[in-house]
Formats: structure tokens, C-alpha cells, sequence
């Protein structure tokens, strides 16, 4: 279920972040028509050998700038292939009938003696891995959309893609204005029911019933299987969306949630998936110091649509290498206007654990109780200033009226 369900967002080529950009690319036919378009996000994770029973993962996105060359249009199958890199190619594979049409496979190719990607690697060989994405049925004359994460995983490669527009066969040399929405974007009428909150007011009737404090998760990356963990956090998650006029709020379950995700040199990523709540985590690490720099959240709730939000620019959480970030007070993040997180309990890691446990925590300022000492001295010599000074001043009028009475 998992790595068919949440994004793996967007880190670019030598592990630095650029988390704002899109792919798009058009390729006309024989005769100079437009016949497949594209505008999506694919992100990678390879893990790739760098020594004897030695791994690492590298994480990386499609460029904006890629070639069409070996892209195809025929009348029943067609082929979207993007170059990029030094050898790296993404092909998209099409096929025909009388209404619609769908992609068959995806096959992502890569060269492992590209350094500037894949540093100290022991193979310079160029594999493919092939994906078999749930894209069909899209209607002739429209194109393909999905604004949710789409994650395939062959062998040590996971691909991601988010944010989809999609269009094969394209009639008339132009994009249609109609569009095939994919499910996971529609309403959900699987999902089971999650107790909300709201901030409008409430029946007179039956009150709306308060959640509780989020049960707290532990949750770990490992290379592979015989490795100890590179990546630990342990919290409780809240999360409030929006719903039209009404929020709404909902708790990750820790026994209902999958863990996934990767460790980089500069970059890390946490994914947890449940039925209800996906969330990515990214972490960047500049060699000293590492922070939360991007968050990645999709609600699916038991009614309505499904709510979607990214923040790509924060800087939170921030913490020396080779130490933990702690905060147990309540925490609140503001994704989006549409939706915010809540942490309870948090303590988190993704760059330098060893032996599987936390390093020296660095405590939030909510939990460091050490910075009340000071203010609670500074408000203590304000109060008595203020009253000496109005003992003065009280002193001061006595004396002056009695002199006047002399």
C-alpha cells in the first residue's frame, strides 16, 4: 500500500533542494502538430553500491531542461521520452483503443558512471528499471490529471510522481481543455470515518467532540535490512485542515501508519502513510547544521475531497549535525492557509545517528525552562523598581505637604 500512496518530493540533481519546479515539454508530429504533452514532477531515490556490502541512496528530481529525443507519436501507441544528465532517460509508454487510452509502463534508465550523481559508485553500468503505474482509462480528447502522489518501487529505485498533467494522442495539434481526474484526487468513499473538530458553532444538540492528545509514534530509516538507523523520530501528529468554511482536525495513528523514506548526504527524507494522512518530511543539511526544509501533506477525509499542501521554504527544527532536535511542549506549523500541523512530544534526527539512538538533544525554546530564569528575574526587579520608585514618589508628596504646612 505504501509505496503506492505518498510522494517522494522533489530533490535535486547533487542533493540540493530545489523544490518549486515543474517539467513541461510538448513533441509534435510529423507534421509539426502538437501530439503528446507533459507538465509533472518525478522525483528519484536510488540506492546504488559505493564499496563491499556498502550502499548509499542519492535522491534527485527530472530537471527542467530534458530532451524529447526518442519520443514517438503513432495512432495506437506512443512514447514520451525525457533525456536529462549525463545518460538518464524517462519514458512514458502509451496505448490506443477506440475512447481511451492509458500508460502501460514507465522505464526510468540510469547511468551509475555519472559521478556528478552517483558518487563513488563501484558500477559504471547504465540499468532501466521498469513501473506499471494505475493510469488508464483516460479519455480520447482529454488529458491525464493527478495532483496526488503516485510512488513506484522496483528494485532499489523509487520513483514519484506528483502534480501529473498528462496527454497522448493529442487531435487537432492542440491540449484539450478536458480533463480525466484521477481517483485518488476525487472523493473517497473507502476511507473510514475520522472524528473532526470544527470551528464553526456546533448543534446545541450534541457538542463536537474534542480529540485526544495524538498517541506518539517512533519511526526510523535503515539503508537496507542489516543496517542500524540513519534517520529516527518519535511524536504524536495532529493535523487541521480546511474543508470549505469548516476545519476539521484528525490525529495520525502510529499503528495504523507506514514508514518510509531515505537518507542522503545533504538531503533526508521521512514518509509516513496511513489511510487517512500522508506526509513527507524533507531535511537538509548544510554540514553543520540540518533543519526541516520542506513538508508534504495530503488528508483524506471520510467526506469531501481530498486536501493537499506543500510548504518548500521553512527552516524549522534546526539542530547541529550530529545532534537531535527535541521539543515536548505543543508545537504548531503552519503548512499552508488551508492546513496545519501539530506536534506533540517530538524528537527527531536525520543526519549522523549512530548506533541507532538519539545524540545530545537540542531542546525548543518551549522546553527550555532555563530562559524563564531570567525573564522571571527581570520581571521580579521591575516590580520592586516600580515600587520603590512609588515610595519615593509617595515619600516625596508626604514631605512636600508637610513643609507646606510649616
Amino acid at each position: 500500500m505504501f509505496w503506492c500512496a505518498f510522494v517522494v518530493f522533489f530533490l535535486a540533481l547533487g542533493n540540493e533542494l530545489h523544490l518549486s519546479h515543474a517539467t513541461e515539454v510538448s513533441v509534435n508530429n510529423t507534421e509539426n502538430k502538437l501530439c503528446l504533452y507533459a507538465n509533472l514532477m518525478v522525483n528519484f531515490s536510488v540506492t546504488y553500491e559505493v564499496g563491499v556490502n556498502k550502499s548509499e541512496t542519492v535522491l534527485f528530481v527530472l530537471p527542467e531542461n530534458v530532451t524529447t529525443k526518442g519520443s514517438i507519436c503513432n495512432n495506437t501507441t506512443s512514447t514520451l521520452k525525457l533525456g536529462f544528465g549525463d545518460g538518464h532517460s524517462w519514458a512514458v509508454e502509451f496505448t490506443k483503443d477506440n475512447k481511451t487510452y492509458q500508460v502501460d509502463s514507465i522505464v526510468f534508465t540510469y547511468n551509475l558512471n555519472d559521478s556528478s550523481v552517483f558518487t563513488n559508485s563501484t558500477s559504471n553500468e547504465t540499468k532501466s528499471v521498469t513501473a506499471k503505474p494505475r493510469i488508464t482509462n483516460v479519455g480520447v480528447d482529454t488529458y491525464y490529471s493527478c495532483k496526488s502522489e503516485n510512488v513506484q518501487r522496483v528494485e532499489s529505485v523509487t520513483q514519484t510522481l506528483y502534480d501529473v498533467t498528462l496527454q497522448a494522442f493529442v487531435t487537432n495539434g492542440s491540449k484539450s481543455d478536458t480533463d480525466t481526474v484521477c481517483t485518488a484526487d476525487l472523493t473517497s468513499t473507502t476511507v473510514a470515518p475520522i472524528t473532526t473538530v470544527t470551528t464553526t458553532a456546533a448543534p446545541t444538540s450534541t457538542p463536537t467532540p474534542t480529540l485526544p492528545t495524538p498517541t506518539t509514534g517512533n519511526y526510523s530509516i535503515a539503508p537496507d535490512f542489516n543496517s542500524t538507523a540513519c534517520l529516527m523520530a518519535t511524536f504524536g501528529l495532529r493535523i487541521g485542515f480546511k474543508q470549505g468554511d469548516k476545519v476539521e482536525t484528525i490525529n495520525l495513528v502510529p499503528s495504523a501508519t507506514e514508514v518510509g523514506g531515505a537518507c542522503g548526504v545533504n538531503s533526508s527524507i521521512l514518509i509516513l502513510t496511513s489511510d487517512t494522512i500522508d506526509i513527507m518530511f524533507t531535511f537538509s543539511n548544510d554540514s553543520k547544521k540540518f533543519h526541516l526544509h520542506a513538508l508534504n501533506v495530503t488528508v483524506k477525509p471520510a467526506t469531501g475531497v481530498a486536501v493537499v499542501a506543500a510548504n518548500t521554504n521553512m527552516s524549522i527544527w534546526v539542530a547541529a549535525v550530529g545532534s537531535s532536535y527535541m521539543c515536548n511542549k505543543e508545537q504548531t506549523l503552519t503548512v499552508t492557509e488551508t492546513l496545519t500541523l501539530y506536534t506533540f512530544k517530538l524528537r527527531v534526527q536525520p543526519f549522523g545517528v549512530e548506533k541507532g539512538e538519539f545524540a545530545t538533544a537540542h531542546e525548543c525554546s518551549l522546553d527550555d525552562t532555563s530562559i524563564l530564569i531570567p525573564v522571571i528575574v527581570g520581571a521580579a526587579l521591575a516590580i520592586l523598581i516600580l515600587i520603590v520608585v512609588i515610595a519615593y514618589v509617595i515619600g516625596r508628596r508626604k514631605t512636600y505637604v508637610g513643609y507646606q504646612t510649616l
